[in-house]
């Protein structure tokens, strides 16, 4: 494997895995970074010490003094260049995604134009970070809210998304004013290492005070410093329903704020007037995108069962001529799945699925034989279940997809809702009413709702983020911006006297 890509961005094969701001620290406990494409050693990175992480959050601290104080439109033209520098180093990065994580090369690239999307959106947003005014009861007064930002907001990523995720949170969190320190996936560390020396080239040239961008590295017990340190006002927190509860516990403990990005079990309704190749070509993508390890990847399909023999027998067909290899190979549908525990898993979902007797349409396995020496490449499957087995509403981050029937629209947005978790749903109706239907109160109970699209691939405009057990959060577009400030309500006297509110007497 020709690693450029890796010179490219800054990256050797013994990485610090500490930044400061701009300088970089290394302790002697390392983190190995293993590709799941060929099994081969990419780099390694040291994990943050405790003396570490205190300099970073110190470091923090005496940069969001400055950076706060930096007016909002200037801090949007340091995301701005931060947006062009990504431009240049787009095939770079979204190599190393592929490389790293293991999705499709296309993927890898899609992600990191989300980052320059959300540079963009920021950039915009920077102008905009606007509050109320509203009339008071007492005569000569003015009542209005505003905006101040938090101060050290830290974010917890997931290896699926080993990139955009932070961009996400980062970029809007830094044009609100705050400053950020990162705890990327143990498992892809390189792509976190490699955003930040990027980052620093913007920090450089524009003089900015150091600690304003910050990375920590390790696994769990170093993201505790964060979840449980005080002096991070904001932890968002990307990954499985396990870890946000964990995350939840430790910010609630210490009364701090917490914007959590959990599981998710996506089901797309199929009615009768659905367009079939609309269908397949949502579901197909939806359940073996990123080899089924998106928080948005379509889980379940709920078929009408007028239709549902159609849509199996079209699923079998289209599921036969599915590419698996290496992600860097254009003509390959899907890559491996992240690690070996991942593909253990999966194994796992499968015995269980047979357990409760469902049956197979599509026998799942895992790929053996010199294209897939890593031992992480696994078949995409389908299952005919019952949306009453408990494996239905588990979220296996893996390519199983679920096949149902329903008969009444109102029985299939009960199934779909039927899943403590509640991310993202789609419908395919070319029917008015049932997709108004699907959309009202008494539909999804998803904090996303599609119709004619899958569950999977969201545009940064909108605010991203479900309910139930997928957290409650809202990251992204729309007003998420909110979440990284805190409201302030001013009420500014402008007379000679002193009214009190609610007409209360009180004379001296």
């Amino acid at each position: 494997m020709n690693t450029e890509f890796l010179k490219n961005l800054g990256l050797d094969r013994h990485n610090a895995g500490t930044s400061t701001g701009m300088e970089w620290s290394a302790s002697k406990r390392r983190i190995e970074s293993y590709s799941p494409v060929d099994g081969k050693l990419i780099g390694t990175s040291s994990v943050t010490s405790k003396a570490e992480y205190e300099q970073v959050i110190k470091t923090a601290q005496a940069a969001f003094l400055e950076w706060r104080l930096v007016p909002a439109p200037k801090r949007g033209e340091i995301i701005r260049q931060y947006g062009d520098v990504l431009r240049i180093n787009k095939k770079s990065l979204g190599q190393l995604v592929s490389y790293e994580m293991g999705k499709s090369f296309q993927e890898g690239l899609g992600e990191v134009q989300e980052m320059i999307d959300i540079c963009d959106f920021a950039v915009g947003l920077s102008r905009q970070l606007y509050g109320l005014t509203m009339h008071s009861e007492r005569p000569g007064h003015r009542m209005y809210e505003q905006w101040h930002p938090l101060g050290i907001v830290g974010v917890i990523s997931a290896f699926n998304f080993p990139v955009a995720v932070w961009s996400w949170n980062a970029m809007i969190a830094l044009v609100c004013g705050n400053v950020c320190v990162w705890k990327a996936s143990e498992k892809v560390p390189l792509c976190a290492i490699a955003c930040q020396k990027l980052f620093q080239k913007v920090i450089k040239k524009n003089k900015l005070p150091e600690g304003i961008s910050n990375i920590i590295n390790g696994d769990y017990r170093i993201g505790q410093l964060m979840t449980r340190d005080r002096r991070v006002a904001l932890i968002s927190a990307t990954g499985s329903t396990r870890m946000g509860k964990a995350v939840g516990m430790d910010v609630a403990q210490r009364l701090g704020k917490s914007l959590l990005e959990l599981g998710g079990n996506n089901a797309i309704i199929v009615t009768p007037s659905a367009d079939l190749k609309i269908v397949l070509t949502g579901a197909i993508f939806g359940a073996v995108g990123t080899a089924g390890q998106r928080c948005t990847s379509t889980r379940r399909l709920i078929v009408h069962e007028s239709i549902y023999d159609q849509v199996r027998d079209a699923l079998a067909q289209a599921y036969s001529q599915l590419k698996i290899g290496n992600p860097l190979d254009a003509q390959n549908h899907l890559g491996p799945l992240i690690d070996k525990q991942a593909v253990k898993m999966y194994l796992q979902a499968l015995k269980e699925i047979k357990k409760q007797k469902g049956s197979m349409l599509v026998e799942g396995g895992v790929l053996s034989g010199a294209a897939y020496k890593s031992g992480c490449y696994v078949l995409p499957a389908i299952a005919e279940v019952s949306p009453k087995m408990s494996i239905v509403k588990t979220e296996t981050f893996a390519p199983i997809l679920y096949l149902m029937k329903y008969k009444t629209l109102d029985e299939a947005i009960a199934i779909q809702n039927d899943v403590p978790q509640g991310l993202s749903s789609a419908i395919m109706t070319n029917e008015l009413r049932e997709a108004e239907q699907f959309l009202s109160c008494s539909g999804s109970d998803c904090g996303i709702a599609n119709v004619n699209i899958g569950t999977s691939g969201a545009e940064i405009g909108g605010a991203f983020g479900g309910e139930k057990e997928t957290g409650g959060g809202r990251e992204s577009g729309s007003d998420s911006w909110k979440a990284y400030m805190r409201r302030q309500t001013n009420t500014i006297n402008y007379s000679k006297e002193l009214p009190l509110a609610q007409g209360i007497k009180f004379d001296i």
